[in-house]
């Protein structure tokens, strides 16, 4: 530890594949970048107290508890960073709040409108008691969306006129993938709406600067049944004989209206075959294009349409320079990131806002709006693919 900085307590609930993740990021951010707080990994909470000490003991946690409550009593607790199904979110972070306890969500926010708007409520409440929140939209933090984002605010492809937006994977185009917990809509919420398609709605919000105004969905369950699991590991697991209802949707398509009123086609799928994690976002501007992809994540390419048409072409933008966001901390240039660095980022920029007294971003409010958006396009997708407007 370092003697000249106080240390921030961590309590982590659940500590399974996202877990694993976030505890990466508590033990390497102050390791690699410089920080106002020094982040202790002070305790795991998970309900199996043997599988969860097991946990502890690899993940790095220095004690194990099997109440979430409990957790957020602790005095050495000052961010409850919650990894659980969404079916729990709203009551620990409105409680972990209203016990002045700093709050980092994984995505989606909520299960519902409803479970969003009441935490955003809790949210702005404990804000004027100094009590921060903030919602784990890890993509964000990919140093070339950042890039994406700067480039389109400073103005190099002009008006945003189009954005299109995929997230592509093909974990269960198995039919016989075993349930998950992110197939039952009581936990989970929606399917690859909420689970993969929360991100590329925010990716396009971040990236644009916009919001999204309104949309047109369409929802298909193509596997309506499937082995229960009897062991999972990660995404993965080896199904039983017995069967048992997808209650969610399989792959989410719908069209979208940016609030300057740009258009914009977004598509979340696990049916993908040989899509493993294709995280896709194409901007057309009235002078020049971005496109990224997560499988090549430490590429952007850029498209100058001021550029003769002689020699006009996509340029491919090496992100690992010192120059661009978040890459001086870690390693020489064309050395590049993995998936684990935009969760890194992602504590990082959490610990310095709560040093500076500041509200990190995305806010409560901004999942809030995500949260409008699914609910949208589930509305829409009911009401055979009706445009739906989304509220504030």
């Amino acid at each position: 530890m370092s003697e000249d900085k106080p240390r921030i307590g961590v309590a982590m609930i659940g500590y399974a594949f996202m877990g694993r993740a976030h505890s990466q990021a508590w033990r390497n951010a102050h390791r690699f970048f410089d920080l106002p707080l020094e982040p202790h990994m002070a305790v795991l909470v998970g309900r199996d107290e043997q599988r969860a000490t097991s946990a502890a003991r690899q993940l790095g946690w220095d004690a194990v508890e099997t109440d979430w409550r409990r957790a957020i009593a602790r005095d050495d607790v000052d961010v409850v960073d919650i990894c659980t199904p969404g079916d729990t979110h709203a009551e620990i972070a409105v409680a972990a709040l209203e016990a002045g306890k700093h709050v980092l969500v994984e995505k989606p926010m909520a299960n519902t409108v409803a479970e969003a708007e009441t935490m955003a409520a809790a949210a702005s409440a404990a804000r004027g008691r100094g009590v921060r929140s903030m919602v784990g939209f890890t993509y964000r933090r990919v140093p070339a969306v950042q890039l994406a984002r700067q480039m389109v605010a400073e103005g190099r492809i002009g008006e945003v006129r189009q954005v299109r937006a995929q997230y592509l994977q093909d974990w269960l185009a198995d039919a016989d993938a075993p349930l998950s917990w992110r197939l039952d809509k009581e936990k989970a919420g929606s399917g690859a709406l909420g689970d993969i398609g929360a991100h590329i709605i925010d990716l396009t919000q971040f990236v644009t600067g916009q919001r999204i105004a309104g949309v047109a969905g369409m929802l298909d369950t193509f596997v309506t049944e499937r082995p229960i699991a009897e062991s999972f590991s990660g995404l993965h697991g080896t199904g039983g004989s017995e069967r048992g209802p997808v209650t969610v949707d399989d792959a989410a398509m719908f069209l979208g209206r940016l609030s300057s009123g740009a258009p914009a086609v977004f598509e979340a799928t696990r049916f993908a075959w040989g899509r493993k994690n294709a995280v896709r976002i194409e901007v057309n501007g009235s002078t020049g294009s971005l496109a990224f992809d997560f499988e090549d994540m430490n590429v952007l390419h850029y498209y100058d349409a001021t550029e003769p048409a002689a020699t006009a072409g996509f340029r491919r933008i090496l992100v690992t320079e010192p120059e661009h966001p978040y890459i001086e901390a870690w390693w020489p240039a064309g050395h590049g990131l993995g998936y684990e660095h935009g969760f890194v980022h992602q504590a990082v920029d959490l610990v310095r806002a709560l040093g500076a007294g500041e509200d990190p971003t995305p806010s409560f409010e901004d999942g809030l709006h995500v949260q409008r958006v699914l609910d949208a396009v589930e509305r829409s997708s009911a009401q055979h693919s009706t445009y739906t407007e989304i509220g504030d």
